[in-house]
């Protein structure tokens, strides 16, 4: 038996309940961007009941994704709990866990980080901080990139996430030199604590500065076992792809491949569907989020989404009676809305059997509901959180 569990980073599908206390009444991702530019070609999507989802959440519906009377997969919507609109949060609730009180977020404006914080930070790493605030990624480092350049300094921000970002210049900070410093500010920042230590390297000269694909994340560790843990433990074998290993911290994971773009993503995905007869596929899409949401780009969103179709048709033929394909999401980031930073929103819910007729799975209340569905999908123990939609 397999569970093959994507998540679509940050397609969310309406304003959640609470959208309002994160600042984000009023997002909506997948309906707005589909809006913005005159609709997307989602065939794949929208026969497996894409365009049914909105409706749940009284939700625009998806321009260009109408809804079907049969849908080839069951389809929801599902309601964080967990209190932050962050990757980690949003991750480790899809893994069975709840985050309340939710981590801690730095202040946005300067200076970002308590003053000991950054004064340990320099001490260990022998490199003094650049930024010291919240900023976009791509923004900062074209502000301060060349002062980075000449000084040797590294360039520390934050974002309405729970993060410490560290982008270097591969030519000034080796990357090797980039991740040890990481691992000082994830140790540092235990205390508060932080979700994620972001490693932000990138390269060229002022005016043309391009982040690279080396991204690493280092995560928070997790207080108590996630799915995946479940999941090794009982002997199921877990294959994590894309920046998985990172935001669970490394654990529970039989055998990763940390792809740092979508394509490459897509492609282990099939390698590994082809080679693996048993276990959990678990891979993150990232470019959704950290190339077209982040930097306000629905025209990007909209092309990635529409290429994610094509492959989707090309992969769902793969997949067997014994197989269960879960697409879903972490978060919103509407590329429509203001800011640059997540929104809190409901997400999709796709559940998709070869020659199983879908059916709806209603509003979901917690994310958590997807590990109960793999426990129970394994036959395994059910876990402490949510309700299985796997029979």
């Amino acid at each position: 038996m397999r569970t093959i569990l994507i998540v679509l980073d940050s397609v969310g599908i309406g304003e959640a309940p609470d959208a309002a206390k994160y600042g984000d009444a009023g997002s909506a991702t997948l309906p707005h961007l589909a809006a913005a530019v005159g609709g997307v070609r989602l065939p794949t999507l929208g026969a497996m009941g894409l365009g049914n989802i909105p409706r749940l959440v009284e939700q625009p519906s998806v321009q260009g994704v109408p809804e079907t009377a049969t849908p080839s997969a069951s389809f929801g919507a599902m309601r964080e709990v967990s209190d932050g609109k962050d990757t980690i949060t949003g991750h480790w609730e899809i893994a069975g866990l709840e985050m309340n009180p939710g981590f801690h977020v730095f202040p946005p404006d300067y200076p970002s980080f308590p003053e000991h914080l950054t004064r340990e930070f320099c001490a260990r790493t022998g490199r003094g901080v650049l930024g010291d605030k919240a900023a976009s990624g791509t923004a900062i480092i074209e502000e301060l990139g060349e002062e980075h350049m000449r000084t040797g300094d590294w360039i520390c921000y934050t974002s309405a996430d729970s993060v410490y970002q560290i982008a270097a210049h591969v030519d000034v900070i080796p990357l090797d030199e980039l991740y040890r410093g990481c691992e000082v500010a994830r140790e540092l920042c235990n205390q508060f604590p932080i979700g994620r230590v972001i490693a932000r390297p990138f390269r060229g000269e002022p005016g043309k500065f391009e982040r690279t694909d080396d991204r690493r994340d280092f995560a928070f560790e997790p207080s108590e076992p996630t799915l995946l843990e479940r999941l090794t433990s009982a002997d199921v074998p877990v294959y994590a792809v894309g920046k998985i290993e990172d935001i669970y911290a490394h654990r529970g994971i039989t055998e990763t491949v940390h792809s740092g773009n979508m394509l490459a993503a897509q492609d282990e995905v099939v390698r590994l569907t082809r080679e693996k007869g048993e276990g959990l596929i678990f891979a993150n899409f990232i470019d959704f989020d950290m190339k077209y949401g982040h930097r306000r780009d629905s025209e990007g969103y909209a092309r990635a989404l529409e290429q994610t179709d094509e492959w989707l048709a090309e992969y769902l033929p793969l997949l067997g009676e014994k197989d269960v394909l879960i697409l879903t999401a972490d978060h919103g980031n509407d590329p429509t809305f203001e800011g640059t930073d997540h929104t809190r929103e409901y997400v999709p819910l796709l559940v998709y059997r070869p020659g199983v007729p879908g059916k709806s799975l209603g509003v979901r209340q917690g994310f958590y509901d997807i590990a109960q569905s793999v426990l129970n999908w394994f036959g395994l123990p059910a876990g402490p959180r949510g309700i299985s939609f796997l029979v």
